[in-house]
């Protein structure tokens, strides 16, 4: 007799542990499906649970993939305001100074010019010195936040391409309304052949 209760109450407990993981689950489809029945995007904790859920995250996926076209608005115009900082310098830098400045780490002195005030070219000597120092500056810094900026975008571009990777309908339509939403919004100069998510 006390077996039976133990059985019984081992089977109960079973039980309510079984209830409870019936809930929590993903559902990973590798064919199309518009079913949104225990789908989880990208994320065990993304988990949609009912009408209102999908709603938002289809509003959330929308916006995620316009916030893609944004982030490359932000590259184009770093880049071009970067160009034109660097053509703010003034004098041309020679392609042999940076050579000889690579190899032995000392930037050559520039010619003086015949007939130039001693004191006036040793002030234009410095400048040009500063100058130069200032352009590989942000010329280096410029690199660095290009190379960031493009890091980001494939970052972003990969998410994205896991979001179509649902392979759910309405997850896939989300993704192309938000391309969309975000070529109309940012991407006025763009050309309209980039793909989103391969770069």
């Amino acid at each position: 007799m006390d077996h039976s209760m133990h059985h019984a109450g081992m089977d109960h407990s079973h039980m309510g542990h079984g209830d409870m993981d019936m809930g929590g689950k993903c559902n990973m489809n590798m064919l199309f499906t518009w079913s949104t029945k225990d789908l989880c995007i990208i994320f065990p904790q993304w988990h949609i649970t009912g009408a209102f859920s999908l709603l938002v995250s289809l509003v959330a996926i929308v916006l995620l993939t316009a916030g893609y076209e944004g982030l490359r608005e932000v590259t184009r115009r770093y880049e071009a305001s970067h160009t034109q900082r660097l053509k703010a310098f003034s004098g041309p830098i020679n392609p042999a100074d940076d050579e000889i400045a690579d190899e032995s780490g000392t930037i050559p002195p520039p010619v003086p010019v015949a007939g130039a005030n001693l004191n006036g070219g040793r002030n234009e000597t410095r400048s040009l010195l500063v100058g130069w120092d200032s352009k590989r500056a942000a010329e280096h810094r410029g690199k660095l936040i290009l190379a960031a900026l493009y890091a980001a975008q494939v970052f972003y571009s990969f998410f994205i391409m896991l979001l179509f990777m649902t392979y759910n309908g309405f997850v896939m339509l989300a993704v192309a309304v938000g391309a969309f939403v975000g070529y109309l919004t940012f991407g006025g100069a763009a050309p309209a052949a980039k793909s989103v998510a391969c770069h």
